[in-house]
């Protein structure tokens, strides 16, 4: 099949052993209760193959309604998936699963979620700093804070637990360049979106993170960078956004040949969601879109 043929939210693509390996949230299932996780297979980003199921709730798992972003990193010779559970009684977040390949089976390693218990978090992204430290970088939702926040906190060497509290690094509310508010009838007040964070060093060392939220065209893709060049700075707001029309929550990769490729989804419209690629270029300590990728 063919990309926009493929219906997910939260496209991640990792490449391992010239397979690209497609994850993401099933869109038909997106805003109730889901049963898992899928992924799709392509040699070339063209024409893909699947789903295959990766991950299926077991009885008794911790959270009983969304399924939500996954992604998977190869670390210390596994593959990990930082996938973000909502239940119906308790507040929900990411936890960390495990499997020796990409297409799983995972399993929940972590002892449910990462993210603090009685925080309503989302979108769990992996990070390294340059003096080895894991990090898992998160949302905290707008419908519990208002203003949506990316926060960070330190992971156990083998990715199993949090080690310290987590650290805020920007509120939505600080794009004021370009950030618009949203509405909640059941929550009066200005409410500002964080969604899928994800983090990028450029060459010239610079640390960049693409997240997402509403501005004039919708759902929106956007760019912030640290000030030190680590997790620890001060981040930055860009006033140019990476996509700005009704895309969103989007990773970067390479391809077989170096190219870079950014990946979101859009529309943002229920059960017409799909993934697309399009070339990145670094310019000026950032990045641009240089197109869609053929």
């Amino acid at each position: 099949m063919k990309s926009e043929q493929i219906n997910i939210r939260d496209p991640y693509v990792l490449l391992s052993d010239g397979i690209y390996y497609m994850y993401g949230t099933r869109a038909e299932t997106c805003w109730m209760a889901a049963t898992g996780f899928d992924c799709y297979t392509s040699t070339d980003l063209i024409e893909w193959d699947g789903p295959h199921e990766v991950f299926h709730k077991p009885e008794n798992f911790f959270a009983d309604r969304n399924c939500w972003a996954p992604e998977v990193h190869c670390y210390q010779d596994s593959y990990f998936m930082f996938a973000t559970f909502k239940d119906t009684k308790n507040h929900g977040g990411t936890a960390i699963l495990k499997a020796d390949h990409p297409l799983g089976p995972f399993t929940l390693f972590s002892q449910n979620q990462i993210t603090p218990t009685d925080w309503e978090c989302i979108d769990g992204t992996f990070y390294v700093s340059s003096d080895g430290t894991p990090y898992m970088v998160f949302v905290h939702e707008w419908v519990q804070i208002s203003d949506g926040s990316i926060c960070a906190v330190k992971l156990s060497s083998d990715l199993s637990h949090a080690i310290s509290e987590p650290e805020l690094l920007f509120h939505a509310s600080e794009a004021k360049s370009w950030v618009v508010t949203i509405e909640n009838k059941n929550r009066p007040g200005k409410h500002y979106v964080t969604d899928g964070p994800f983090l990028y060093r450029t060459t010239n060392g610079r640390l960049l993170m693409l997240w997402s939220s509403f501005g004039n065209e919708g759902y929106t893709q956007a760019i912030a960078y640290s000030d030190n060049g680590d997790i620890t700075g001060n981040w930055i707001q860009q006033d140019q956004l990476l996509f700005e029309k009704d895309g969103g929550h989007g990773m970067i990769f390479k391809d077989k040949k170096g190219t870079l490729i950014l990946t979101l989804h859009t529309p943002n419209e229920h059960k017409k969601e799909h993934p697309v690629f399009y070339r990145l270029e670094e310019l000026n300590n950032t990045l641009t879109v240089k197109g869609l990728y053929q």
